[in-house]
């Protein structure tokens, strides 16, 4: 895994380069988007269940044409037909200029079409004949409530063989923790199972205790619920402070794992909170 240098590591240095997630369908968010990122910035686009996923065209567009770089959602398990996949995937490169996007199962108990995970998706080459080549997965620290571990790797490793054989430019994007500990355990087991992939490690951004309480229920983020409702001191910590303590805990474990020689492509940052609650947080980090 290649990404921020171990030796520059700090708070500051890791929020350089992030990656933000939004919600197409608010126009607020995506004005406060193009108004108040950094050009370049990947701004990933959420595909809500029950949207219609052309909504994201649009919003897509005008983020390029912004300077900034849009990353669809595609919920494998939202796609309602083989038909729809192909037109989205077109829009999405004709339309909006989109080179890239991250592939998720999608949080439905039955699919509403063909496909029921992500690889399914990747493996039709509907996007990869659109141009689209540049991929992300998800990944999952504390792992997935509805998925057993051993298949969450077994599913990771076969994406990883696909994108090999196939030309794929892969890359993961994790589910948040409330705490460094997972997320570092969860690397390195990644690591010595041979897969070296550039890694964005996912962040609730400031938000109030209810609000992250609510969403790690939703995500199934067990383990780190706990820090909300067993360490209270910790929890105050993070609704003060937003994601620092994790980022700074996370720092430290990279800098000091000599064994396994860890790095992360960036932090990616889930806005429970708000947009201009987490961008305020971040420019004030990073100006320290």
């Amino acid at each position: 895994m290649t990404g921020i240098a171990t030796d520059r590591l700090s708070v500051a240095s890791m929020l350089r380069g992030y990656s933000i997630e939004i919600n197409p369908r608010q126009p607020k968010v995506l004005d406060a988007a193009v108004e108040r990122l950094d050009r370049g910035t990947e701004v990933f686009l959420a595909w809500i269940p029950g949207a219609n996923p052309m909504d994201a065209v649009a919003p897509a567009a005008r983020l390029k044409g912004a300077g900034l770089t849009p990353v669809p959602h595609v919920g494998a398990r939202h796609v309602e037909s083989a038909a729809q996949l192909q037109h989205f995937a077109a829009r999405l490169a004709g339309e909006a200029g989109v080179d890239r996007i991250l592939v998720i199962g999608g949080d439905r108990a039955k699919p509403a079409g063909p496909y029921d995970s992500s690889l399914g998706v990747m493996q039709t080459g509907v996007f990869q004949k659109a141009g689209i080549s540049r991929m992300a997965v998800a990944g999952f620290p504390e792992g997935n409530p509805n998925i057993p571990e051993a298949t969450l790797d077994q599913s990771l490793a076969a994406k990883v063989k696909f994108a090999r054989e196939s030309g794929l430019e892969l890359s993961v994007v994790t589910q948040f923790c409330f705490k460094a500990d997972p997320i570092v355990e969860w690397l390195r087991r990644v690591h010595d199972r041979g897969i070296e992939l550039p890694v964005r490690v996912g962040l609730a951004g400031p938000a109030g205790l209810m609000t992250l309480a609510r969403y790690a229920v939703r995500c199934g983020i067990g383990n780190s619920l706990h820090v909300l409702t067993e360490h209270p001191s910790f929890a105050r910590l993070l609704t003060e402070k937003g994601p620092e303590p994790i980022i700074r805990g996370l720092a430290t474990s990279l800098r000091e794992d000599e064994t396994h020689a860890l790095s992360i492509a960036g932090l990616h940052l889930y806005v429970f909170g708000g947009f201009d609650k987490t961008i305020d947080w971040i420019r004030v980090e990073r100006a320290q």
